[in-house]
């Protein structure tokens, strides 16, 4: 994949996963998800996520449950 010459690629990496900018988006399942896929992924460290959507760690331990109960450690292993 070629990256524009004006973007890092630790940015590159981090806009595969689609991650919202800041805080400030309605938070969607779909959104939640791939922030914790994100932070699982360690394509962002959970500190990153927690100071841009100004998570508490609590907040982001239940985006993390929902995420494995829906099966979100199926669909990755499955896409890999």
């Amino acid at each position: 994949m070629a990256y524009d010459r004006n973007i890092s690629i630790a940015d590159a990496i981090k806009s595969y996963y689609q991650l919202p900018r800041t805080h400030r988006v309605h938070w969607s399942k779909a959104r939640k998800d791939e922030v914790v896929r994100a932070v699982r992924d360690r394509a962002i460290s959970f500190h990153e996520a927690r100071e841009r959507y100004l998570l508490s760690r609590s907040e982001f331990e239940q985006w993390e449950a929902d995420y494995l109960a829906g099966g979100g450690e199926v669909e990755r292993t499955q896409d890999a």
